[in-house]
């Protein structure tokens, strides 16, 4: 069995293996303790300004409306938005699939935007695109509601080694193909809170 299907399973295993129950603090540290850094928070940081620099250039004449994707997108767009120095709208959405799915199923919409998206340009801001089939999703459901174009910007685009069905158009930095967690991405609700990008250390 290769690594990437190992971490699939064990991602399978880790999202929600008591229904929706939330690990206890002394599991989240043991986690945090064994886990390896992908990226510092000194990294994230440097990339999100870069991020922050490309946007500008594209959309400082476009009056754009931000969305955050809740709840993985928070730190990403809080972190974001003190970056742009122009004017822009901000609003919130919350998509999921079978409540703790991360992939496959129909896709249940929670929370829709309030501001009216006719005519408008929208950057949509997420923690990470995996395997790309909820951002497309959400791509899809905000231009036919009127947007006259949708962006996107993701904190961390997994490298899956396969194509995905949108490609973002900023993109913070690259990850590889494993459980990861912080900045936005948890491991059962816990950990979206760290400024660094970990992942889950192999067996």
């Amino acid at each position: 069995m290769d690594r990437a299907v190992r971490w699939r399973q064990r991602r399978l295993t880790l999202t929600n293996p008591f229904g929706t129950s939330m690990i206890d603090p002394q599991q989240a540290m043991a986690i945090l303790a064994s886990a390896d850094l992908i990226h510092t928070a000194d990294t994230v940081d440097a990339a999100v300004r870069r991020v922050a620099r490309e946007i500008s250039e594209r959309l400082r004449d476009r009056n754009p409306v931000l969305l955050c994707v809740l709840k993985g997108g928070l730190p990403f767009a809080g972190h974001l938005l003190t970056q742009l120095t122009f004017p822009l709208d901000v609003d919130y959405l919350h998509v999921s699939r079978y409540g703790q799915a991360r992939s496959g199923g129909e896709l249940s919409w929670r929370i829709e935007p309030e501001i009216a998206l006719s005519g408008r340009t929208v950057l949509v801001l997420d923690d990470i695109l995996d395997e790309g089939l909820t951002l497309a999703a959400i791509r899809d459901r905000l231009l036919a509601r009127g947007a006259d174009a949708c962006y996107t910007a993701v904190a961390a685009d997994k490298l899956i080694g396969k194509k995905k069905p949108i490609q973002a158009d900023f993109v913070a930095l690259s990850v590889p193909d494993r459980f990861l967690f912080g900045y936005g991405m948890d491991v059962r609700g816990a950990w979206r809170n760290l400024p660094a990008i970990y992942a889950m250390r192999e067996d």
